[in-house]
């Protein structure tokens, strides 16, 4: 064999090998539902979020769309993206929560913030209650940081992250039940109990509180974070926010 054609097989080797790294940079496409009339601290949340995450699209290289319009929650419009974002509002018709359950249950990914996790009763969306784990039960006031337990470390979405942060000013979710007694429920991280008694007009005085988990049953993730103009003010809490939607969108293993 000459040594040209050897080197052109080294080299055809070498492209065959890298391939499956090459594929995992594959684009993803996320939609991410916004609202600008809901309380004001979730909108500042929300028109935080969209610059920070179009700054990621094009340092990572996947692509990201907003949209203030609720009724593009249906099948035509979602069968375009791998993952939606809930930034400060929720679906409020049937057909919309409709489409959205068939997104899901045809592997659809999710990542919702903040008051998308709200619900008053199960009753008020019992597919949502059992998707989510819980529902609403309390919150502290006004917005305060805390101390944040990091569950699990060895998640692709909290790898390499320390035992606990500081997480910046947002007004914390007590649930019930208890999402992490809930069938499919992995808790990420969670309210450390050095922080009782939390805040001054509303109180979490005790109990576990999750505060980010994900449904094993569905390809999704909820965070408690989103509330007010600070919580992008933490490095760390950065990361997470960005590994989430990496994990969501297949980068991240």
């Amino acid at each position: 064999m000459s040594r040209l054609p050897r080197f052109l097989c080294v080299c055809v080797m070498c492209l065959m090998a890298a391939a499956p790294v090459l594929g995992q940079e594959k684009t993803f496409h996320v939609l991410a539902f916004y609202s600008t009339t809901v309380e004001g601290d979730h909108v500042a949340f929300a028109l935080q979020a969209i610059p920070f995450f179009q700054a990621m699209a094009a340092r990572d290289h996947f692509e990201f769309m907003t949209t203030k319009n609720w009724n593009d929650m249906n099948a035509k419009v979602l069968s375009h993206y791998q993952v939606v974002m809930w930034l400060d509002d929720r679906p409020s018709t049937p057909a919309q929560r409709l489409a959205f359950q068939n997104y899901m249950e045809r592997g659809g990914g999710w990542l919702g913030f903040h008051i998308a996790g709200y619900m008053s009763g199960r009753k008020e969306w019992p597919w949502f209650a059992d998707f989510i784990g819980t529902v609403f039960s309390g919150n502290n006031w006004p917005p305060l940081p805390a101390k944040i337990d990091v569950d699990d470390t060895s998640h692709p979405v909290t790898k390499g992250f320390p035992a606990s942060f500081e997480s910046p000013a947002n007004e914390w979710y007590s649930w019930n039940p208890d999402p992490r007694l809930s069938p499919g429920i992995k808790v990420l991280m969670t309210l450390d109990p050095s922080n009782y008694p939390i805040g001054f007009k509303n109180t979490l005085t005790h109990g576990d509180i999750p505060v980010v988990w994900t449904n094993t049953k569905y390809r999704m993730l909820y965070t408690n974070m989103g509330h007010g103009d600070k919580i992008f003010d933490s490095k760390l809490q950065n990361r997470f926010i960005e590994n989430a939607l990496l994990w969501l969108g297949g980068r991240l293993q």
